[in-house]
């Protein structure tokens, strides 16, 4: 048998929506939010419609394989330099 303390509950789930939607208010609908970098991360808004690349879906099975699917910083952790992650988001954007 168990307490139940809805106060808590409630007040637990509020503070997880507050703290989700500060950090989601910076990125506009149809994106998302991925983190670049092997030692120092840096944070990238690109378009959801990249999960339908091949290209864009390999780099992520490789975060996948590295990182699984937990991710401190908030995003996606993408474990590659910055330079290769550009060069990979310009290719898709053509």
């Amino acid at each position: 048998m168990g307490f139940r303390l809805p106060g808590i509950t409630n007040a637990k789930k509020s503070l997880t929506r507050s703290l989700s939607a500060s950090k989601a208010l910076d990125i506009p609908k149809g994106y998302f939010a991925v983190y670049v970098g092997k030692s120092q991360k840096k944070r990238f808004v690109i378009p959801i419609s990249y999960l339908n690349k091949p290209l864009f879906l390999d780099l992520l099975s490789q975060a996948e394989e590295e990182f699984g699917y937990d991710h401190p910083m908030g995003g996606i952790t993408i474990p590659c330099s910055e330079h290769t992650f550009l060069d990979l988001t310009s290719r898709l954007s053509e």
